[in-house]
């Protein structure tokens, strides 16, 4: 594939950038330019510029795209996700939360706190996507009763969530990683950990002192325990490893029967809840269509291909080899939205290149699920930050300002190859 052909292949994305960050940026609002206006043009163009395919052949691999296993498992959880979190909210299971959150933490430890809990709940469950949902209802709740920032709070969790993402031994990331180099999950864990620590322990002290001037509220209401009950029961199945999906229809439940049982509503003004939730996940159900077929247009174009062939050619040394690794890996994280397909998708090429110049397979699993997960924490039409941004009802760039952990972690990675840490493995 000549170099015009590569560019030309990667152009959608540059479009959709350019269609919706750039004029965002011009008009300072992230609001002006719908982002499923922009993911629609640049789906348009994608489909326009696939020269070599009969029209309708084009459209089969947009649709084939936007309907692939892993993607139609993500738009159910997000139908459920809306459906539990509403039908919660209207029973009064957040406010019961939050009440119960804040008259356990002192103000001055609910961001430290909030992080903490992410992190623990992602490391146990192994999934960003599970910790998002489970606790960004109970964060932004508190940040709406303490009158703080909700795209901060939200940014909390989403950091938390991808410390277990990136470390977990049960995360998909971690298990694709180390099959793809060959190793072990708790030597890659070893490395990795001492890779990303640094980041976890700043960033924990960060919130400490951002934390600091929260006073403790007063007057906080007294703790319906009984509406804490779907909430507690949906973060002890999570941790307990359950199928998100069971998680949630077990949370679904439970919010419909104790909702009856206090009064909240009746049978169907539940069932009007769960409706209202799932019309509240449309938008964002949209979007990760369309990001879906446009991404898979980008492939099919041969775009994916030309990414790794243009990293890969010029490598010379172990430094320069690891450093390839990791572009590789975020460039293909860009161009897929997903941080287990990226890692799958380079990770046969991430095997080659190790070998060749002597990279440790524990430090090259490390790379790629690290660079993975930062890029996957930053991009706006990822699903964590989709998710996210539809649980808080913001925009997921408003987010984005706010993502301290999944930029601490590529640092500290990229400091990990520049100055050859941890040695033993380098």
């Amino acid at each position: 594939m000549t170099h015009k052909k590569g560019l030309l292949a990667l152009s959608p994305l540059l479009v959709f950038i350019a269609l919706y960050l750039v004029t965002s940026i011009i008009a300072c609002d992230f609001y002006k330019v719908p982002i499923t206006v922009a993911f629609l043009l640049s789906s348009i163009y994608s489909i326009t510029i696939s020269g070599g395919f009969p029209l309708q052949k084009r459209i089969e691999g947009f649709s084939r795209g936007a309907s692939t296993g892993n993607l139609l498992l993500m738009l159910w959880i997000f139908v459920m996700a809306g459906a539990f979190a509403h039908s919660a909210k209207q029973m009064g299971s957040i406010d019961a939360t939050v009440n119960l959150t804040l008259s356990i933490l002192p103000g001055n430890m609910l961001l430290a706190g909030l992080f903490l809990a992410a992190c623990f709940i992602s490391l146990s469950i192994g999934t960003s996507v599970g910790t998002i949902v489970a606790l960004v209802p109970i964060a932004t709740g508190i940040a709406s009763s303490l009158d703080l920032s909700i795209p901060m709070v939200t940014a909390i969790i989403v950091g938390g969530a991808f410390f277990g993402d990136n470390l977990s031994f049960i995360s998909d990331t971690t298990i694709a990683a180390t099959s793809t180099q060959g190793c072990q999950l708790s030597d890659k864990f070893r490395v990795n950990l001492f890779i990303v620590a640094p980041a976890a322990i700043v960033m924990l002290i960060i919130y400490i002192v951002m934390g600091s001037d929260i006073a403790s509220p007063t007057n906080i209401p007294s703790v319906e325990y009984i509406k804490v009950i779907p909430y507690v029961v949906v973060l002890i199945l999570a941790v307990l490893g359950l199928n998100v999906m069971a998680v949630l229809t077990v949370g679904i439940l439970l919010a419909g029967i104790i909702g009856m049982m206090t009064g909240a509503y009746d049978f169907y003004g539940w069932l009007g809840s769960m409706g209202e939730g799932i019309k509240s996940m449309g938008e964002l159900i949209i979007i990760t269509m369309m990001a879906g077929g446009l991404l898979e247009v980008v492939r099919m174009n041969g775009g994916i291909d030309y990414l790794i062939r243009l990293l890969t050619s010029h490598v010379r040394t172990k430094r320069g080899a690891e450093l390839s690794v990791a572009a590789l890996v975020s460039l293909t994280n860009i161009c897929t939205a997903n941080n287990t397909v990226a890692i799958i998708t380079v990770g046969g090429i991430a095997k080659q290149i190790s070998d060749r110049f002597g990279i440790d397979n524990r430090k090259c699993a490390s790379i790629l699920d690290t660079f993975s997960c930062l890029v996957q924490g930053i991009i706006p039409y990822g699903a964590q930050l989709l998710m996210a941004a539809g649980l808080a009802s913001i925009n997921p760039v408003q987010i984005i300002p706010w993502l301290y952990y999944p930029l601490a972690i590529g640092i500290c990675a990229f400091l990990s190859i520049l100055l050859r840490l941890p040695k033993r493995y380098s």
